[in-house]
């Protein structure tokens, strides 16, 4: 296998041959780096980057998602195809599996090598639940690209895991698909990333799609309290970990959450802003932002986005002091200290709910769990986006399938 990894190696890294793009110096975006945020582009199309790219930018972000959005435009047919008698003595699902991983790693790379800073590269979906297979491709990533590639673990009771494993191995990670405090202070104490996220424009949306609020100031409420809680336990420890308010929605934002380490920016948001704000930016990550719920929210545990109570402190404590060997032993040890809500157990219709129901979950399913303290609303998000992310790298899968066969 050691022979088949360097081939496919090679093979990645075979005619790189980007133009590198040298970002200019920008006063806007300039100020925003001075009130303490990184800027990174959440893109993985090469045109939608170059138009946006600046000096003050140091990184971009792909997912499962703005991957099979590449791949679906046909620009790597030949690619696959050439792929193809690299991975030709495996069974076929891992020929899928490894060209998957072969698209990611160049795709990656040729993004590395055209603007020059870090790229978020991340893991194939059905590796969520299985830490030797995180632990496995989440080396391979890293080895292929160690100076620039930030490997993307989601957030599964394994992927707390194994994203420690590969962070104690020296792989620098991304963790991704948080959307609550609580959940970002059990990830920095136990997977001990580099980075970890909230995607704060879904959490708007459960709201409004829901009629549980209008929206407003939820998402900024939960990177907020996010931003303080990771900052005071990165004080502690001997790692660093930054906050990225993940995927921002509208330009707004970039006012409004100045100062959160990380902002990643999709294309669009970048350009509204640069078009229609000053660009006198401040931090604001004291700010209390006020949420306006309706009645119907009564009950439907919107606090959890930004609370963080006793009982996932002490799950938090007790799981950083000795790393479980599962994820099944962590689910355990999550319901015993009274955290059932974060890693609940589903049956195969609910299962079939979160995938029918897209990024946003149909609350009303959820109301009886959520009021028995069985599941909450940040749970529901983090489960959807990995719902979300599989249906694409199905896509993307059965692209490669169709042009190997």
């Amino acid at each position: 296998m050691a022979d088949l990894n360097t081939r496919i190696s090679d093979f990645v890294w075979k005619n790189i041959n980007e133009k590198h793009v040298t970002g200019k110096k920008d006063p806007f975006w300039e100020s925003l780096v001075n009130a303490g945020t990184e800027l990174w582009l959440d893109t993985g199309d090469m045109e939608e980057a170059e138009a946006n790219w600046s000096a003050e930018m140091s990184a971009l972000t792909t997912n499962n998602t703005l991957l099979n959005n590449e791949i679906q435009k046909g620009i790597y047919d030949i690619f696959i195809s050439e792929a193809k008698s690299i991975v030709r003595d495996l069974p076929q699902e891992e020929r899928v599996k490894e060209i998957a991983f072969i698209l990611n790693a160049r795709h990656g790379l040729r993004l590395a090598s055209k603007f020059g800073g870090l790229v978020s590269v991340e893991l194939h979906t059905d590796t969520a639940h299985d830490i030797k297979a995180i632990q496995y491709y989440g080396r391979r990533l890293h080895e292929i690209c160690p100076e620039q590639f930030i490997v993307k673990v989601p957030y599964t009771a394994e992927g707390l895991i194994g994203a420690r494993l590969l962070k104690d191995s020296g792989v620098r990670i991304n963790f991704t698909l948080e959307f609550s405090a609580r959940e970002n202070v059990l990830v920095t104490k136990i997977a001990r990333p580099d980075y970890l996220n909230v995607f704060l424009g879904r959490i708007g949306a459960y709201l409004i799609n829901n009629k549980l609020g209008d929206g407003s100031g939820a998402g900024e409420k939960a990177v907020i309290a996010s931003q303080n809680w990771v900052t005071g336990l990165s004080a502690d420890n001997p790692w660093q970990t930054k906050l990225i308010a993940a995927s921002l929605r509208n330009h707004g934002q970039l006012e409004s959450l100045a100062g959160t380490d990380v902002f990643t920016m999709p294309p669009k948001v970048a350009a509204a802003g640069h078009k229609e704000l000053s660009g006198n930016f401040t931090s604001h990550t004291h700010e209390n932002y006020e949420v306006n719920l309706y009645d119907a929210a009564n009950g439907a545990a919107i606090e959890k986005f930004w609370e963080v109570s006793n009982n996932v402190l002490n799950l938090a404590d007790r799981l950083a002091a000795k790393i479980p060997s599962s994820g099944a032993e962590l689910i355990h040890i999550a319901h015993e200290e009274g955290c059932e809500d974060m890693f609940p157990f589903l049956t195969k219709e609910e299962k079939g709910f979160i995938a029918s129901d897209g990024k946003i979950p149909v609350h009303s399913r959820w109301e009886k769990k959520i009021s028995e303290g069985k599941i909450a609303p940040d749970t529901l998000l983090t489960l959807a986006g990995l719902a979300s992310f599989t249906a694409d790298q199905k896509m993307l899968d059965d692209r490669i399938r169709n042009i190997i066969e």
